[in-house]
């Protein structure tokens, strides 16, 4: 396969974009941190090299605190700012703290201390305009297929996605892993039916057992909630139950060993496939595990990912900040009426297409988006973020 370039962390690892993060620590300081990053967004010279992130709530959440720490220090972003009001319960200082240690520059602003609105835009600009400056020194270095990280999602599912899009992206996992990548497939909630058949690919019993659990976890929890992961979109698009989407589902992981189970913000220790549980563990608290396909987009980034791979039956335009997102697009009708938010027409295959013709393409594409080549969504400008209460 291809050789990639990477941008060299402190940590060893390898990004594939250098981004600034300006990263608001609760709702009351989202609009300054909007206002910090949209003339760079604006800027041809710095479009897209700026995005923000964020967590919307005030009280204390570990969760949370987590997630935007492991976004903080993803090998995507090279330097961060936060922005903090200055009462929230977020630590502004131990998040500042990891991602120095990490050896990113970071900084902080507290809108409060520094005399509100106009004052902290005209720093957090001010920061923003010198640090671009400077981390384009990073240096560029050879990164191999096996240091690379994809994860895939599925959003706005029909009867196609499951004989389509996603078994293709399935092709695709065995050829990265194969390749010595690290793949992340999630989605708990929406394997239902599928356990026993994902457990028997474990690469031991501990990891078959845990598999299973699971999904045992999430089935009570929407049992708890009274309704599950399937939305009447699902039903338009001539889905008929949780366990029909499941299989469908199942098929983006492909068929290699599943080496284990991660939680939203913990990295692979090994290349290798792994999934992803986005059902928190005890009682119910929160509600639905993810309430928008950008929480689980948010988590995957959270646990490594370089790249996303979206399918979609129904049509999705979502992106997302740190990591670009590839749209893989079961329907062809849907293609045809979305081109301009798709990169990949996985519905060809009900054309006559194989399904190893379509898995190579998505290789293909995913390597294309690693070179430096933007997706459909980061050319739009996409830039989504969304982080949850667990």
């Amino acid at each position: 396969m291809a050789e990639l370039k990477g941008y060299l962390r402190s940590d060893g690892r390898k990004g594939i974009r250098n981004i600034v993060a300006v990263a608001y620590l609760v709702e009351c300081s989202k609009f300054v941190a909007n206002r910090i990053v949209s003339p760079f967004e604006l800027n041809s010279d710095t479009e897209g090299r700026v995005h923000e992130v964020g967590f919307p709530g005030c009280y204390p959440n570990a969760h949370a605190e987590k997630i935007l720490s492991q976004l903080a220090m993803h090998p995507n972003v090279g330097a961060v700012l936060l922005i903090s009001l200055g009462c929230e319960s977020m630590n502004r200082e131990r998040i500042e703290k990891r991602i120095l240690e990490s050896g990113r520059p970071a900084a902080s602003i507290g809108i409060q201390e520094v005399g509100g609105t106009e004052k902290a835009i005209e720093l957090g600009r001010l920061w923003v305009t010198n640090i671009l400056e400077e981390m384009r020194t990073v240096p560029l270095v050879p990164m191999s297929i096996s240091e690379l990280s994809v994860a895939t999602i599925c959003g706005g599912s029909d009867g196609t996605s499951g004989v389509t899009a996603n078994p293709a992206v399935g092709v695709a996992f065995d050829t990265l892993v194969d390749a010595g990548a690290t793949c992340v497939f999630e989605e708990t909630g929406e394997l239902i039916g599928c356990e026993k058949d994902m457990a028997a690919r474990a690469i031991n019993e501990q990891v078959s057992q845990a598999l299973i659990a699971s999904v045992e976890k999430a089935a009570r929890f929407y049992q708890v909630l009274g309704f599950a992961s399937f939305a009447p979109g699902n039903a338009d698009g001539g889905l008929s139950t949780i366990e029909e989407k499941s299989l469908g589902a199942y098929n983006k992981s492909g068929t290699r060993p599943i080496q284990g189970i991660l939680a939203p913000g913990e990295t692979p220790i090994q290349p290798g496939l792994w999934l992803l549980d986005v059902v928190p563990d005890g009682e119910v608290r929160f509600g639905f595990p993810n309430i928008a396909d950008n929480a689980e987009i948010t988590e995957l980034i959270a646990s490594g990912a370089h790249i996303i791979l979206f399918t979609t039956g129904r049509g999705s335009v979502v992106g997302s900040a740190i990591s670009p997102v590839i749209k893989i697009c079961a329907n062809p009708e849907t293609y045809s009426r979305m081109e301009s938010d798709m990169d990949i027409n996985a519905g060809k295959i009900l054309q006559g297409c194989s399904l190893e013709e379509v898995g190579s393409e998505i290789v293909n594409a995913i390597l294309d988006v690693a070179s430096g080549h933007k997706s459909k969504s980061e050319s739009l400008g996409h830039r989504e973020c969304l982080i949850t209460y667990k």
